[in-house]
């Protein structure tokens, strides 16, 4: 059995259900052998939990181990790209959570800088295609493959609808789709010089990612080339920044933003004349909201990520139902909830890594790779330009 053997930078949630996830790969001994974090004591916490017999105190250090096939890149958006770009200049290949970048100032800025308050949003789509375009370069030159982590393209509803759209031989129209809850629980998530942006990007690139995943797979399933997105109309708003809702106590959604929106909205049209309509929001309670709508000519399909009815449960108090995990970011125990019996399973994380190791063992591209990971970024940043100036923006080719 090849042997594949991954490092993992970060040591938070992200990285946790990654290294558990590894291992349920199948045709493969893909095995986690090192770890760094900011924080010496987290990776080794890390480690110890997991099992993992290398810890080191930067990337660079971590590169030096030959034994690293692989480098899994679970930290903040702001390190992603420069991450990535070490890594695959080492000659490793790269595993990047979402979103592959974003805007995060300029050299020599003043951190202190409330820059999605200050900048122009042109400004920041130059500067995120100028550095697509030199993580690109980088990928030519080191031939290593970039696997984007976006596990709605591997969700099983998700994956479902690719083959039902392929087997009809029919017309995607129409998407409609939508990911939501009641805030980001990462600390990083209230600037946007760390996050690159708020809920557009944060939340609505699963979102995105998944409607042009959707068109990219029908297009190359009827004539061999993926459907890529051509504009975009947006808009944004800070809506706990209402004046009424400061007002009130006790406050049952997350609060803290800084210079980040928590709603986002975006209308894509594709190159083939179809068209996706993309929601993200930081303002929505009852859990996580992960959901999409394909309108075909051939039929329609409704993918329910999150929350979906295999298990409802309902409780009387808080407490009546003991400890046993239901959902993620559910606003109360209490009364009926949907109880997800696997809830990383329906979101594709075991199958997105699965396929991450199989594409280097086989010697293939992932099903969620550079094409998306790009794509993504340029239509989010055409979407703050739009949702900023007030009008329809061309999407970056």
């Amino acid at each position: 059995m090849e042997e594949v053997r991954i490092a993992m930078v970060g040591a938070g949630f992200a990285a946790d259900f990654h290294t558990l996830a590894f291992k349920e790969v199948s045709g493969a001994d893909a095995r986690v052998v090192a770890v760094t974090s900011r924080r010496r004591e987290r990776a080794d916490a890390f480690a110890a939990k997991h099992g993992i017999p290398s810890v080191y105190d930067s990337l660079e250090q971590l590169l030096d181990n030959e034994n690293v096939h692989m480098v899994d890149l679970c930290v903040p958006t702001n390190l992603h790209l420069p991450m990535a770009m070490t890594a695959a200049r080492a000659g490793r290949h790269v595993i990047v959570e979402k979103p592959l970048t974003g805007y995060c100032g300029e050299p020599g800025q003043d951190n202190e800088e409330l820059i999605g308050e200050t900048v122009p949003r042109q400004q920041m789509l130059k500067r995120v295609m100028a550095d697509c375009q030199e993580m690109a370069e980088v990928l030519d030159e080191s031939a290593v493959k970039l696997m984007y982590a976006e596990n709605w393209v591997y969700a099983p509803a998700v994956q479902k609808a690719r083959r039902l759209i392929e087997s009809s031989g029919g017309t995607v129209l129409r998407i409609a789709a939508e990911e939501s809850h009641s805030g980001s629980h990462a600390s990083y998530a209230t600037h946007w010089r760390m996050a690159g942006g708020g809920a557009l990007l944060r939340t609505g690139s699963h979102a995105i990612g998944g409607v042009l995943y959707i068109k990219q797979a029908e297009g190359l399933a009827r004539n061999g080339k993926p459907i890529r997105p051509r504009h975009v109309m947006a808009e944004t708003a800070f809506l706990t920044r209402i004046e009424s809702f400061v007002q009130e106590d006790p406050k049952y959604l997350k609060t803290g933003l800084v210079d980040c929106e928590d709603w986002g909205a975006a209308l894509i049209t594709f190159e083939d004349g179809s068209v996706a309509e993309v929601c993200a929001s930081d303002v929505v309670l009852g859990g996580v909201y992960n959901q999409m709508q394909v309108f075909m000519s051939t039929g329609r399909i409704r993918c329910n990520m999150n929350p979906n009815d295999s298990c409802m449960v309902y409780g009387p108090s808080e407490a009546a139902l003991g400890n046993e995990y239901l959902a993620e970011k559910i606003s109360t125990r209490a009364g009926w909830n949907f109880a997800s019996p696997d809830e990383h399973w329906a979101s594709g994380y075991p199958q997105e890594l699965q396929d991450f190791v199989s594409c280097v063992t086989e010697d293939r591209e992932p099903l969620s790779g550079w094409l998306l990971a790009r794509d993504v970024t340029a239509v989010i940043y055409a979407a703050y330009v739009s949702a900023e100036e007030g009008r329809r923006v061309q999407v970056p080719a």
